[in-house]
């Protein structure tokens, strides 16, 4: 606990203590900085926001523990005055990572550009996947913030050095996804007629540690990425018409616009060798430290109440429980939610799986959370036989993956677990509260998918869950009133970093009346 408090104190001190010297100490001289490449640019942009996607104790402790994890009551804690306003900690640490992140994207393209026509055409593969990549981030970071600086941002290198002059503007959160929907739409189509010279396409599959350099994978990414994106903006006006046409053509020409459709296609950083970086031996202390792992009441009585073959590999009953799974009540007092902890009968998540699993890899694709999009497309278009397949397999992958995550686990503290048959999959998918065909309307179908996707997330992609929860208002959470706080239910978006009103004073002035965390982002229209 100490080690932890020194850890935020320092932290504090250096988001407080910034000045001119300090600034000008992280812009070097861009004449200083060494010669790159292309390759080598594109391999460390990826590795500097590593932690951001494979699991990390400063991600899940400090950043998820006390925000998405709860908004959507994947897990369960004790109810405190101010738990629903971001800490500032958070807020400030994925900022600043992510602008450091796309500053490396900058001067990807800066070396890109300073290229030849000839090797530029040979190296195009790696901006491509770059910028789909660098896309999903900021999709993430839109969703959190809405506005935010896009455009003008990390230009620090091409401006010469000169951090006065690359202080960035805001950018529209519609215009953001607009950009990134163009070019998204442009990339599918290229890499269905990319041809990567033998030489370079060698050295990609060396550089690209998500995909490996396999040129289907990235095509996946690309298309399932723009999926998840046109859903989310589906029921926006100015949107509804392009993402009704572009999910459609997604959705029926599966050979030009293929999306994840299986696990083995899954998009992720895999961790092969515990003796490098990039490994998930954070994971343990990043989501259990101060029970950062306690189950909700929600997800476990859902899960109970339908019989969930996940949930033996999900999650593990309390010590003191019997075998029996309960989780915290949201709307306990504190003092009842302390007893409950007390007694060891909540259940937690699943050790061996997920949390002291030092292979768990990052996710950034899968294919249950693609067939779940798909699902929804197609019960948007009317075609309800496509939405029930698509529905179904999103199931089906989701408890094959938890099983699979659990088979690349080098931890068997919680006990053995026995992945289901095809056969009891398909029992669990016939059930009554999960079945397609007993649900009679296009909402109530809309509402079991989203109670899928939100059982798929859980802990492993907070912020898809959190985004999905305010998009579609599934579940229908309960949450304890702070009448001691002016903050009484959790937010609908993330007030910008204190850094931002200091250092870019100018640009955040033009957003600020906006920068409410009661302010909804511009696709949350329930």
């Amino acid at each position: 606990m100490k080690k932890i408090f020194l850890i935020l104190i320092s932290a504090m001190l250096v988001i407080t203590a910034c000045d001119k010297t300090d600034f000008e100490e992280a812009y070097p001289n861009p004449a200083k900085i060494s010669v790159s490449t292309v390759e080598k640019q594109f391999a460390g942009m990826i590795y500097t926001n590593r932690e951001y996607v494979v699991p990390s104790y400063w991600n899940y402790f400090v950043i998820y523990r006390i925000t998405a994890n709860r908004y959507t009551q994947a897990t369960g804690w004790v109810n405190a005055t101010n738990q629903y306003v971001p800490g500032s900690g958070a807020v400030n640490d994925r900022w600043n990572n992510f602008y450091s992140f796309y500053s490396q994207y900058r001067q990807l393209q800066n070396i890109y550009n300073a290229l030849t026509e000839e090797e530029q055409a040979e190296r195009r593969i790696y901006m491509i996947a770059a910028a789909i990549y660098v896309y999903d981030a900021t999709q993430k970071v839109v969703d959190l913030h809405g506005d935010i600086p896009w455009t003008e941002a990390g230009k620090i290198i091409a401006n010469g050095g000169d951090y006065i002059a690359s202080l960035p503007k805001y950018d529209k959160a519609e215009d953001i996804y607009t950009k990134m929907l163009d070019d998204l739409k442009a990339y599918a189509d290229e890499l269905n007629t990319i041809n990567v010279p033998a030489g370079i396409l060698t050295g990609f599959k060396t550089q690209d540690i998500i995909n490996k350099g396999d040129l289907t994978k990235w095509k996946k990414y690309c298309n399932s990425l723009r999926l998840r994106m046109l859903i989310r903006v589906s029921s926006v006006a100015s949107f509804q018409q392009r993402a009704a046409a572009e999910i459609n053509s997604i959705l029926n020409n599966p050979t030009a616009y293929p999306i994840v459709s299986t696990n083995s296609e899954n998009i992720q950083i895999a961790v092969n060798d515990l003796n490098t970086p990039i490994n998930s031996k954070g994971f343990r202390t990043g989501l259990e430290d101060w029970d950062g792992n306690l189950a909700g009441k929600a997800i476990i009585d859902y899960m109970k109440l339908n019989n969930d073959p996940r949930l033996q590999v999900m999650f593990q009953p309390g010590d003191s429980a019997k075998g029996e799974y309960f989780g915290i009540d949201p709307l306990a007092t504190s003092g009842e939610q302390e007893a409950a902890i007390l007694t060891n009968t909540i259940s937690r998540y699943n050790w061996s799986t997920i949390s002291r699993n030092e292979y768990f890899p990052g996710v950034l694709m899968n294919a249950s959370e693609s067939q779940f999009l798909a699902a929804e497309g197609f019960l948007n278009a009317g075609n309800d036989a496509k939405a029930k397949a698509a529905y179904e397999a999103g199931i089906t992958n989701s408890i094959k993956n938890y099983y699979l995550y659990r088979s690349v686990s080098n931890n068997s503290d919680s006990g053995p677990v026995t992945a289901p048959t095809d056969a009891e999959i398909a029992d669990y998918i016939a059930q009554s509260g999960i079945s397609w065909d007993n649900a009679t309307s296009k909402e109530a179908k809309r509402a079991l998918i989203a109670m899928q996707k939100w059982v798929d997330f859980s802990v492993i992609q907070p912020l898809e869950n959190w985004a999905e929860v305010r998009r579609l208002n599934v579940p229908q959470l309960s949450f304890w009133v702070d009448n001691a706080d002016p903050q009484k239910q959790p937010p609908v978006r993330w007030q910008y970093p204190d850094n931002e009103k200091t250092y870019n004073t100018e640009n955040y002035n033009a957003v600020s009346a906006n920068d409410k965390i009661t302010n909804k982002l511009f696709w949350d229209l329930n």
